[in-house]
């Protein structure tokens, strides 16, 4: 009933203005009242079924009385009863309506009274709306919305049937598999019949993308699969993933690929309200959301050029077109944050629509830290006052009261920087009383819902959030500004293991593939983002050879932190000796843009005639494409850039745009508080603390930064490696198995410290 009413009865506007929604718990309590309050003859969660031609429709009634007939249909709200949605108003009497026509099929009414029954939750009181109708009426209303779900549903049938045949057709397009690539594909394979997870290892140059891809495909049918979730770090991988479908040609042209981007970037009125009083796009976005849909599902492909396109020929809102289509779309390509965010919409949708769904992760090394963030809420001083500042009279006390116990949370503070294992409770409960009081002025004052008091109540509901599941995962943090400046301090909860929050994720995925170049070792990623114990595992051999990179180690370089100013001029002749003995262009690779910084004005000063270009701190995306650009096929000059930015991943620049880098760092966190936290939490739970928090993150960002070098089997180039540290056995077991490193220059006096000292 829920689908079929949703589907065919939405009219009226898109409106985004805030709406306090009750919680699950406070629904059925509120469906419960009500049903007590009704005579002993009143019936609850009556199950209805009723069939229309080859469509059966199921539903359970909230409420039935015999006596005169009646049906009720009940909601909760809270807040101003005016403030319900329009297009929520339409489908509660589409439901109610539906509901009374199946009454009256089963019980053989000739007329019932239809009521929706609004319970508001503050107060107790019900606004009760009543029609009259008669069994003709609501059979044609009823009939009317199945044969408008029946033609799409026909539509749809036909579509999967179409993909179905040709799927079973599809090969794969380079008629054979490169090195490993077939290794890989198998296993994504396994993994989807076995309805397990995978975690692949990969390097770059085999076509991850489409090895992984295709296989799923293939196991589409087989398998049950509804959806493919393809995620992604960044822009650039949904472009590979949408690129990939169009390398599998015509027999994948009848897969419905979807891309899902972030609101900000396609919003076309961003300085506009998302609702229908304010943006044109909203306003009778769900009268015209079916010739939309219509359109969008004949459409090759559904990405934001053509959602765009389509949206605007139809005077619709492209985001929430295209979150229409992902309910129709077999493969969906987005970011990390639509499937593991705490509020993630494909996760939700794919929860409530019973979906199968298949997910592969691409460069899931990066979902540990963005999984942190998820995981992690702020509370900033200065938005506090401002939020006091603009609070009407019945807030200002409430947040008042939440200003004096932040007082008190942070009177006994004497470092800048601190952390508790606990929340402390009457800030907890302080902080709610606070998120009711202005949810409660919001529900009354939707209108109001808007500046520096909204941004703070929504940060405050995600703190409280957080705050209910806190646990040893996470860390309650005090910071205070310079000089205790009250407007500079802040309250946050940070994640330091996201696993308890993902593996459910996980575990509700009809299988899940993580994959990319650096996933070792595979405990460190399985622990930390939740994965099951029986993960498959799979490390594909690279097809490279030792032959196409030179890689060099400095072992009289040591870049530990007490060293980095002695290091300057030895990184600085290196770099230098290598571009005069093979001119070409080259990155250089630094632990922070301070160390950057004094590197590269200590090598202009010496080779003041070689082109260089630096990575600078809160580069626009303009700066980074012409940063690129400087690497040109044939170019000369060197790129100063810090390891694990924006240009140590996901960047392509072959043949001889690059002939080689410099890594001047383990790439280690730094030494500090937090990551010293972070340390003790993942000795607690995995027993390999130090490893968990400094050598293995550090180490992944020093083989991706020097992953940039080989990109293809035609490809050769140098790497070095500028610190002594590079050559010990617990650092180079961890190094791809396929480098050959040479040791040059005489040892560093920090050869023999061991594994704890490495920084």
């Amino acid at each position: 009933m829920k689908a079929l009413c949703a589907f065919g009865a939405k009219a009226g506007d898109l409106d985004l203005r805030f709406v306090p929604a009750p919680s699950a718990l406070e629904g059925m309590a509120g469906h419960a009242l009500v049903q007590g309050r009704r005579g002993d003859a009143y019936e609850s969660e009556v199950p209805l079924v009723s069939q229309c031609g080859a469509l059966k429709v199921r539903g359970r009634a909230d409420g039935h009385d015999p006596r005169e007939p009646r049906v009720e249909e009940i909601k909760t709200f809270r807040g101003d009863f005016d403030a319900i949605r329009g297009n929520h108003r339409a489908l509660h009497w589409a439901q109610a309506r539906c509901y009374g026509w199946m009454l009256c099929e089963m019980l053989g009414y000739e007329h019932i009274t239809v009521a929706l029954v609004y319970l508001d939750l503050g107060t107790g009181e019900e606004t009760v709306l009543e029609e009259q109708h008669t069994r003709a009426a609501l059979q044609a209303h009823f009939e009317l919305l199945c044969e408008r779900y029946s033609a799409w549903a026909q539509s749809e049938a036909a579509h999967h049937a179409v993909l179905g045949h040709a799927l079973g057709r599809l090969e794969f397009p380079h008629g054979s598999f490169r090195a490993g690539q077939r290794e890989l594909a198998e296993a994504v394979y396994r993994a989807a019949v076995n309805g397990r997870c995978l975690m692949a290892q990969a390097p770059t140059g085999i076509g991850k993308t489409l090895a992984t891809i295709f296989p799923l495909l293939k196991a589409r049918a087989a398998q049950e699969i509804d959806k493919i979730f393809f995620l992604t770090a960044k822009t650039s991988g949904r472009a590979v993933a949408l690129d990939a479908f169009g390398v599998l040609g015509k027999d994948c042209a009848q897969v419905r690929v979807l891309e899902l981007t972030a609101r900000e970037k396609v919003c076309e009125y961003p300085d506009r309200a998302c609702n229908g009083d304010a943006c044109p796009l909203a306003k009778g976005f769900y009268d015209r959301l079916p010739a939309a849909r219509e359109e969008a599902a004949q459409a090759a492909g559904l990405d934001r050029q053509a959602l765009r396109r389509i949206a605007l020929a139809h005077t619709v809102c492209p985001y929430f077109l295209a979150q229409e289509m992902a309910h129709w779309c077999d493969v969906i390509v987005g970011d990390y944050n639509y499937y593991f965010d705490g509020s993630a919409f494909l996760y939700a949708t794919m929860k409530d629509a019973e979906w199968r769904a298949a997910v592969l992760v691409d460069e899931a090394h990066n979902l540990l830290e963005r999984a942190r963030g998820m995981y992690t809420a702020r509370l900033d001083g200065l938005a506090l006052e401002e939020a006091h500042r603009v609070a009407p009279a019945s807030v200002r006390g409430a947040l008042g009261r939440l200003y004096r116990e932040w007082d008190t949370v942070q009177q006994a503070q004497a470092e800048p920087y601190d952390t508790a294992d606990a929340i402390p409770e009457r800030f907890a409960r302080t902080l709610q009383a606070a998120n009711t009081a202005m949810g409660e002025y919001f529900a009354a004052t939707p209108d109001a819902a808007q500046g520096p008091l909204q941004r703070f109540f929504f940060d405050a509901l995600q703190f409280a959030r957080l705050a209910d599941a806190f646990d040893d995962h996470s860390v309650f943090e005090r910071t205070l500004g310079p000089a205790h400046d009250q407007q500079q301090r802040s309250l946050a909860i940070r994640n330091l293991v996201p696993a308890p929050f993902l593996e459910p994720r996980f575990a509700d995925a009809a299988s899940v593939t993580c994959f990319s170049g650096t996933l070792s070792p595979f405990e460190f990623y399985r622990d930390a983002l939740g994965l099951p114990p029986q993960t498959m595992l799979l490390d594909v051999a690279s097809p490279f050879r030792s032959q196409q990179l030179s890689v060099e180690v400095a072992m009289h370089v040591s870049t530990r932190f007490r060293d980095r100013a002695e290091s300057l001029r030895s990184v600085a002749e290196i770099i230098g000796a290598q571009f005069e003995r093979m001119p070409g262009n080259y990155l250089a690779f630094f632990s922070s843009f301070d160390y950057l910084e004094k590197a590269c004005a200590a090598f202009l000063a010496r080779y003041p005639g070689v082109p260089v270009w630096g990575q600078t701190r809160g580069m626009a995306e303009a700066e980074r494409h012409g940063f690129l650009a400087r690497f040109e096929e044939g170019g000369r000059g060197i790129g100063f850039a810090v390891l694990g930015g924006a240009f140590g991943e996901g960047i392509d620049l072959p043949g001889s745009r690059l002939i080689g880098a410099f890594v001047a760092s383990l790439g280690l966190p730094q030494h500090n508080a937090l990551n010293e936290i972070t340390r003790e939490r993942m000795q607690a739970r995995f027993g390999k603390g130090y490893e968990y928090t400094y050598l293995y993150p550090g180490l992944q960002k020093v083989v991706q930064a020097a992953g940039r070098v080989i990109r293809t089997e035609q490809d050769s180039g140098v790497l070095h490696l500028l610190d002594d540290r590079f050559a010990r056995a617990e650092i180079r077991q961890l190094l791809p198995p396929w480098w050959e490193l040479r040791l040059g220059g005489p040892v560093h006096a920090g050869e023999g410290e061991n594994l704890d000292a490495l920084r």
